[in-house]
């Protein structure tokens, strides 16, 4: 259900909560679980191994595990994601799948996969609560926070298709994680960061994906960036911002009302200070909305000489839009101005926009 405009919703509808996972519980608490259904501490370690190292969940195949142990052991497998639809493009390596979770709620996770990596796309809401107007996912309101499980599956998920070989390119691995699919992470912490530990700690404990291979996508939630600097987690924070200005960006990006530009900058720039990493600043070019060149050089001037790169995303059409990608010579302006005050920038190459998988174009429809 959309949102009027303008309006953020910060606190999910309370609904019933997925099954317990392996996933949702640290390696002390997996043992513990483990114990409560009768069985020894150490079958938690064996579980995991299947779970993260060979990606399996068919607890009939385990055979390290004694038989008659196995069905009360898979209920801490239970099936949490269910393929609806799949897309593909770029001759099959990028895939967008639509899933269908325990209670009918919709989501959406993207596979990209490049010479030298492959990169999960990742939901962390149903829906999305910050109601930006030229994103997708944001018009179509929250449904629901995702359990830990649930997010981490779509990467294993992902993994499995790799190992498989069903990704043109032959069997690989998930390289590198990007919370930026549907919802606003930090609105959705707790599961968000236990998501995060299990992708980035080392098998059996989790993926053992690089943790400074992990980026976390805001629209600019301040007090959680503080929060998210205190975990010890090297990960990469992805601001987006949109526009320089409080005038543009509380139209653009609601959150702007609650925590202006300047106190979103300082936030990111605690992070960067905190954790070394660079903070990475999201830029949606839109046409004669936020592509003026004096737009550029305000940006250019708030961030120089900081931790700090720029992704400007070329506008990726959503149904029913007014808004537009930036024509080529602004764009190219835009950049100009930017690389004149030393900043560091790229534009965003725009995979999976031929099958609605590219940036704020996820709505996860039948």
């Amino acid at each position: 259900m959309s949102q009027p405009p303008g309006q953020l919703t910060f606190v999910a509808p309370r609904r019933a909560k997925p099954a317990r996972h392996l996933a949702d519980l640290s390696m002390a608490e997996r043992r513990a679980a483990v114990t409560e259904l009768g069985e020894k501490a150490f079958r938690a370690d064996q579980l995991s191994r299947h779970y993260f190292e060979r990606l399996t969940t068919d607890v009939q195949a385990m055979t390290d595990l004694p038989a008659a142990s196995r069905d009360k052991l898979a209920t801490l497998l239970p099936n949490l994601l269910t393929p609806v639809r799949e897309l593909t493009t770029d001759g099959g390596t990028t895939r967008k799948t639509l899933w269908r979770l325990f209670d009918g709620a919709l989501v959406e996770s993207v596979l990209m996969r490049y010479p030298d990596r492959v990169t999960m796309c990742v939901s962390s809401q149903a829906g999305c609560g910050m109601n930006c107007p030229f994103c997708a996912t944001g018009q179509a309101g929250l449904t629901r926070n995702m359990s830990t499980a649930e997010i981490v599956e779509q990467v294993v998920a992902g993994a499995r298709a790799l190992a498989a070989g069903e990704v043109p390119g032959g069997p690989g691995r998930v390289s590198n994680v990007v919370f930026m699919g549907m919802g606003e992470p930090l609105a959705n912490y707790k599961q968000v960061i236990g998501a995060v530990r299990r992708l980035v700690e080392p098998a059996p404990h989790g993926l053992g994906i690089s943790a400074r291979s992990v980026t976390v996508s805001t629209v600019g939630l301040v007090p959680a960036i503080g929060k998210l600097a205190d975990e010890g987690l090297p990960v990469t924070l992805a601001l987006s911002l949109h526009a320089p200005d409080d005038e543009l960006r509380d139209t653009l990006v609601p959150i702007n009302t609650r925590w202006k530009v300047a106190e979103v900058l300082d936030a990111a720039w605690a992070y960067a200070a905190r954790t070394k990493r660079r903070v990475s600043i999201e830029y949606a070019l839109i046409k004669d909305v936020n592509d003026q060149e004096w737009r550029a050089d305000l940006l250019g001037k708030l961030i120089k000489n900081k931790l700090v790169h720029v992704n400007l995303i070329p506008l990726n059409p959503t149904p029913g839009s007014k808004w537009t990608a930036s024509r080529p010579e602004d764009e190219r302006a835009f950049v100009r101005r930017l690389q004149f005050h030393g900043v560091p920038v790229t534009v965003r190459d725009t995979r999976g926009r031929e099958i609605d998988g590219a940036c704020g174009q996820l709505a996860a429809a039948e």
